[in-house]
C-alpha cells in the first residue's frame, strides 16, 4: 500500500478546549503492533470527559489524540503482529487513553492483541459503534455474572451504548431481558427482544413485582450508577442474584444485596488499556462480537447525524448534550476506496 508520512488528525492541546485539526507524521507500528488506517471512529461520553479534563481515571494528558472505538484496514505489520495481514478489516477498543493515541486521526498504531476481524454483514465504518460497549456488556454479564439461558436479566439504561449491547447480548444468550428506558425508547428496547419498562413511572419494587413474581432477577446490570444501583440492589434474587455496574464509582449501602445472600461486580473496561493486562481478553471479546453481528443477533444502535473529521468537535459535543438517539461516528475515511478481503 502507498502509505503517505503525514497525517491529519484531531489533537487535544490543552483540557477545555476544542480539539485541533492538526498534520503530524503517520505512527511506525512498534513490536507487537500494526498500522491501522482508519475508516471510522465511534464517540463515547468518556471521550467529551477527557476534552474537557473531567477523566483523571483515564490519564490522557494533552496534547493527545482521542477516540477509543476504532475501525479500519491493517496497512502495515510490525515485528511480531503477524495476526493480521495487510488489508484486512479490523476494529476494536484500541487507544484514547493512558498516553495511547485514538482514532480521531488517519492512522493508528494498535496493539494487534486489542484486534478482532470486523464483521462483514454491517457497513464498515458502522462497526466503529461496538468495542467499547460491548466489550463493557461482555465484561458485565458473562466474565463476572455467567449469564446462562433461562434466566432473567435486568437492564437499566437499555437503549444505551452499553444498555443496547448488554440487552442484546442477554437475548442472545436466552435469557428473558427486562430493559429500563424512557417513553422514546421503547420501540429501540423492544426491537432488540427485551421488555420495555418507564423508568419514570415504575418503581423498582413494581419491576420486580411484574417481570419476577416479586422474587428478583438472576442478573441485574446497572449502567447509570447512583441511585440506579442502589435500587439494583433491591432488584436481584435471593441466594445467588448478581448485580453488575459500569459505573459503581460512588458511596453504596451493600446491606439491601448481602440481605439477599446477593453477589456485585464492578466492570472498569478501561484496565487492559491503562495497563497493559488483559488485553488478548479484548481482542477476544471483539471476536466473540464478530460472531454476533455476522449470526445476525447483534447490531448497534446508531444516531441518524454523521461527521467527517473536520467535524469531531460537534460530533463530541452531540454526545456531550446527551440529545444523541444511538451512537455518534465519525467517517475518517472512504470505506469504498479501501480493500477488504472477505471469506
Amino acid at each position: 500500500m502507498n502509505t503517505p508520512s503525514i497525517m491529519r488528525a484531531l489533537r487535544l492541546e490543552s483540557p477545555g478546549a476544542p480539539l485541533q485539526l492538526v498534520e503530524i507524521p503517520v505512527p511506525q507500528p512498534a513490536r507487537g503492533e500494526v498500522l491501522v488506517r482508519i475508516v471510522a471512529a465511534g464517540i463515547n461520553p468518556l471521550d467529551t470527559k477527557i476534552r474537557a479534563g473531567k477523566a483523571a481515571h483515564a490519564a490522557q494528558d494533552a496534547p493527545a489524540i482521542l477516540g477509543i472505538d476504532m475501525v479500519g484496514v491493517v496497512e502495515a505489520i510490525g515485528a511480531e503482529a503477524g495476526r493480521f495481514n495487510a488489508g484486512d478489516a479490523v476494529y476494536g477498543m484500541t487507544g484514547g487513553v493512558g498516553g495511547t493515541a485514538g482514532s480521531l486521526a488517519e492512522f493508528a498504531a494498535v496493539d494487534a492483541r486489542l484486534l478482532a476481524p470486523a464483521p462483514a454483514r454491517l457497513p464498515l465504518a458502522d462497526c466503529a459503534a461496538i468495542p467499547l460497549g460491548f466489550i463493557t456488556a461482555w465484561e458485565g454479564l458473562v466474565d463476572r455474572a455467567a449469564l446462562r439461558k433461562g434466566q432473567s436479566l435486568l437492564v437499566h439504561g437499555g437503549a444505551g451504548g452499553v444498555g443496547s449491547m448488554a440487552v442484546q447480548l442477554g437475548v442472545a444468550r436466552g435469557a428473558t431481558v427486562v430493559a429500563t428506558g424512557s417513553p422514546a425508547q421503547e420501540s429501540t428496547i423492544t426491537a432488540m427482544g427485551a421488555t420495555f419498562v418507564d423508568y419514570r413511572e415504575t418503581s423498582i419494587e413494581a419491576i420486580v413485582s411484574m417481570h419476577t413474581g416479586g422474587i428478583g432477577f438472576d442478573v441485574v446490570y446497572d449502567t447509570l450508577g447512583g441511585a440506579t444501583l442502589d435500587a439494583s440492589f433491591k432488584a436481584v434474587r435471593r441466594y445467588g442474584g448478581h448485580v453488575v455496574s459500569s459505573l459503581g464509582w460512588g458511596t453504596h449501602s451493600l446491606a439491601p444485596l448481602s440481605f439477599r445472600a446477593g453477589t456485585y461486580s464492578g466492570v472498569f473496561t478501561l484496565l487492559p488499556l491503562l495497563s497493559g493486562e488483559g488485553r488478548e481478553q479484548h481482542g477476544k471479546i471483539m471476536a466473540e462480537a464478530t460472531r454476533l453481528v455476522d449470526a445476525g443477533h447483534l447490531r448497534p444502535v446508531l444516531s441518524q447525524q454523521r461527521f467527517d473529521l473536520a467535524d469531531g468537535n460537534a460530533a463530541l459535543d452531540l454526545v456531550e448534550s446527551g440529545r444523541s438517539a444511538g451512537k455518534v461516528i465519525v467517517d475518517v475515511s472512504a470505506a469504498d476506496a479501501l480493500p477488504r478481503p472477505r471469506s
